[in-house]
């Protein structure tokens, strides 16, 4: 990512767009925790990340802790689908910030259990995932073990992960 800053207006463009996904009873069990860099809560949200994901998000204008409730607001029943609900804001949010022209990465590489605490999240919900958003850089200003991987990564066939009436054996 370049270290360009990204505007809070073009930051709350994408949680609009995640504000928008699909829910189970239209719950919204999604949370977002973010920080800009050069402000006093980056360190926080930097620090959660394992080193090698540090490394190349260093540069990154914001960072962001996707969070999950694992409850129904309006009767406390257990939310089987929170996770998914929150994949798809996550997607959404992706998918606007690609719209917007930016890198929007998102990673499992950081500390669960810090997160919860460091960030104060409450009980009852689930830390899913971290993302770096920013705008692009130059794969050459990354060290050459990182810049090698910055071409389109490969997909599964379809065959091999959807299966007709019952799961392939």
């Amino acid at each position: 990512m370049s270290g360009e800053s990204i505007s809070d207006e073009e930051l709350m463009t994408l949680f609009e767009a995640a504000r928008w996904a699909p829910s189970s009873y239209n719950g919204q069990p999604w949370r977002f925790v973010y920080a800009k860099r050069g402000t006093p809560q980056w360190d926080a949200l930097f620090g959660l990340m394992v080193e090698f994901n540090q490394v190349w998000t260093k540069n990154a204008a914001v960072l962001v802790v996707m969070v999950s409730r694992n409850t129904f607001e309006h009767n406390e029943t257990p939310a089987r689908t929170h996770s998914f609900d929150a994949g798809s804001a996550w997607m959404s949010l992706a998918l606007q910030g690609h719209m917007n022209g930016l890198v929007v990465h998102g990673m499992e590489g950081f500390d669960y259990a810090k997160a919860d605490g460091v960030l104060g999240i409450p009980e009852g919900y689930t830390v899913e995932a971290m993302c770096a958003i920013g705008r692009p850089g130059k794969a050459s200003d990354l060290p050459s073990e990182i810049a090698k991987n910055e071409v389109p990564s490969s997909r599964k066939h379809v065959k091999d992960f959807v299966f007709n009436g019952s799961w392939r054996k």
